[in-house]
């Protein structure tokens, strides 16, 4: 596929120099270029992005407990690409700032002014030892793969009873909230196909809470105690015995690492993920500390903290908040608004406040609408609790955000009714 085929976007040219480079074409590089292109259509830019297809990866959840079609998650890249855009299909390699220079994976060098590095999150699959051999049967799967969304829905209608395990990495991943809401929507198929008075459900963690924000952890704590659900605090996932059955933990207590072995009859693994390897072993990347290996940039104007003409944004950057595409439509305004103040050689405005949103389905019908930012509390774009399960919630999680997401957030508007508002952050 060629980008002439796109009737939404420049045809390549020859030319490897453009003004402005996107690496990455999902939900932060399709939005930020957008929402630039808004403010002055005359600009060059170019979107670095291997792959033909987009997907609404949010609803991948909702796949798994078969509330979802798979097919509606996904669109073909060409037309998600912005108007004035011009479409890179190629993967990157590596990057060489002191020359303003993206090296990609044919060899090509593209020249650019200003980069914006927004590639995604990488999957770590292979850090749980067995799982992409035991991976898509015998009841192992995950949400995290649109390959294996819907065997998680296979795999949870037809469950007969026993151990059902679900499980957090100890590592930053997208959506922290999605290893439980899949857990949520198993546990009432179960009681719907009554076989929940067989079945233990088993919630594997590494953390010493059930999920980082006050407010929502209490009402998360207080939802799996009604629902009898066992959540084995400071167990991460190390391995998979597919021959046997069994996940194997390291559970940490006061006097070091033990090994615990728990027999599943189905499993739902949510892998270790990382920063992409290009983007680790690149200059872009910290060197040091907590965020080592992710984008370097400073956490409120998103500007590189060495490089003052490169920008990144998204699962990538260095930004200490949830990974989230709720994330995302609050980065890039900020990001945008600062990139066009160093082209204008102004002082930066932007401020991007950590604000970020999970919405937490709970059950079918019942979602708890997590809204916050760095300050780490809840914060609400409407006007009631936040931390309650909400049927209204349910249907903004299940109609309206995908809406938004195609029509608003990937073509650089505002939305009219703006369902993650609240305060600018």
């Amino acid at each position: 596929m060629t980008n002439s085929e796109s009737p939404t976007s420049k045809t390549i040219t020859d030319s490897l120099h453009h003004t402005i480079v996107v690496v990455g074409g999902g939900a932060a590089g399709i939005t930020v270029a957008a929402q630039i292109l808004q403010q002055d259509s005359s600009l060059d830019i170019a979107i670095i992005e291997p792959s033909d297809k987009h997907y609404y990866q949010p609803a991948w959840t909702l796949v798994g407990g078969g509330a979802y079609r798979l097919e509606d998650t996904i669109r073909e890249e060409k037309d998600c690409i912005p108007t004035g855009a011009t479409w890179l299909k190629a993967a990157a390699k590596t990057f060489e700032p002191e020359q303003n220079l993206v090296i990609l994976q044919d060899g090509r060098a593209i020249k650019y002014d200003y980069l914006i590095v927004c590639p995604g999150i990488q999957i770590d699959w292979d850090k749980v030892e067995g799982l992409t051999d035991a991976i898509g049967k015998n009841g192992v799967t995950s949400n995290y793969s649109k390959d294996y969304a819907e065997y998680t829905w296979e795999v949870i209608k037809n469950f007969q009873g026993g151990n059902a395990i679900f499980t957090f990495p100890a590592t930053p991943i997208k959506c922290a909230g999605a290893p439980q809401k899949i857990m949520y929507l198993a546990d009432d198929t179960f009681i719907k196909n009554g076989v929940r008075n067989r079945s233990n459900v088993i919630y594997g963690t590494p953390g010493a809470k059930i999920f980082g924000i006050t407010g929502y952890c209490e009402s998360l704590e207080k939802i799996v105690e009604r629902r009898n659900i066992d959540v084995k605090y400071k167990h991460n996932l190390k391995a998979i015995i597919p021959q046997s059955k069994e996940a194997v933990f390291e559970k940490t207590t006061e006097a070091g690492v033990e090994e615990i072995r728990i027999k599943y009859d189905m499993i739902h693994v949510t892998p270790p993920m990382s920063a992409p390897d290009f983007i680790k072993n690149s200059p872009l990347a910290v060197k040091e500390g907590p965020t080592k290996g992710w984008v370097d940039v400073d956490k409120y104007t998103l500007q590189h903290n060495v490089y003052p003409n490169v920008f990144s944004l998204g699962d990538a950057s260095s930004l200490p908040n949830s990974k989230t595409a709720a994330a995302i439509r609050r980065q890039a305004p900020a990001l945008v608004e600062n990139l066009l103040a160093v082209m204008a050689s102004k002082e930066l405005g932007g401020k991007y406040g950590g604000y970020a949103c999970c919405p937490l389905v709970t059950g079918y019908g019942r979602t708890i609408m997590a809204e916050f930012d760095y300050d780490c509390v809840p914060k609400s774009s409407f006007p009631f609790d936040p931390t309650e399960e909400r049927y209204s919630m349910w249907l903004v999680k299940r109609y309206v955000l995908p809406w938004l997401y195609w029509n608003r957030m990937l073509k650089g508007k505002p939305f009219e009714a703006d369902m993650l508002a609240g305060q600018k952050s």
